[in-house]
């Protein structure tokens, strides 16, 4: 039975999804594992691979298309046949395996760890962590992290602008879940913040510059020692 591909849910059973992530992290760049070179005379290598990526999404979500449309940007124009070559160079990149699992992934399940009372406020949080990861998806740094983490962070960036109050409560439920490293989430929440303040005016920061109950609340919170779980404590 075939499922169309949905990026918040890519697999039919969602259990699993923690348990091969890892599967699904990058590990050697495409280039390199297909041998592919850039500067060796072949600039036209990264529209070719972009067109062909392109393509591949479109097949995922049944999408009816036209290989000719899909390159109006100008430039070469390639041929049906080269785009389906690259995208069996893809397809062995990926070890065929198209139903990637992203940050994307996992925001459905850290956000039903969170007790919203209206539908309004966990859409506002859920938009907020949706632009922070797009935000972020280009720092290599970030590589190094699970989707799911990357997720998580930022979830918690987003619930630093938007819920400063609840801040902890999430911090909490989040660190709570067995699938989740604090160490990690400390570190990417950190890079996360870095990332997501980068030429972006939170609401917080539109009051008062002085020693308000927020800006005491942003240094408690960089501290390693506030991401102990309350209930750590009882164990």
């Amino acid at each position: 039975m075939e499922f169309e591909f949905d990026l918040e849910n890519p697999l039919p059973n969602s259990d699993t999804i923690f348990v091969i992530e890892t599967d699904h992290m990058p590990a050697k760049s495409f280039l390199e594992e297909t041998d592919l070179r850039v500067s060796d005379g072949k600039p036209w290598i990264l529209r070719l691979l972009a067109i062909s990526c392109v393509s591949l999404a479109l097949k995922m979500r049944k999408t009816e298309f036209s290989v000719t449309k899909i390159q109006n940007g100008g430039g070469i124009i390639f041929d049906s046949h080269t785009i389906e070559r690259m995208e069996l160079l893809i397809l062995g990149a990926l070890k065929w395996r198209m139903r990637s699992i992203s940050p994307f992934s996992f925001i459905h399940f850290f956000i039903s760890l969170f007790k919203f009372e209206d539908q309004a406020s966990s859409q506002a949080l859920k938009d907020r962590a949706t632009e922070i990861i797009m935000k972020a998806q280009n720092d290599i740094k970030l590589l190094e992290f699970k989707p799911s983490i990357i997720s998580a962070s930022a979830l918690l960036s987003a619930a630093h602008e938007l819920f400063p109050l609840q801040f902890a409560s999430f911090r909490n439920a989040i660190c709570s879940c067995s699938y989740v490293n604090k160490n990690n989430l400390l570190n990417c929440y950190n890079l996360m913040q870095e990332i997501a303040m980068d030429g972006y005016e939170s609401v917080l920061d539109m009051g008062s510059s002085s020693c308000t109950p927020v800006n005491v609340l942003d240094l408690h919170c960089s501290s390693a020692s506030s991401w102990t779980v309350v209930d750590d404590k009882k164990q």
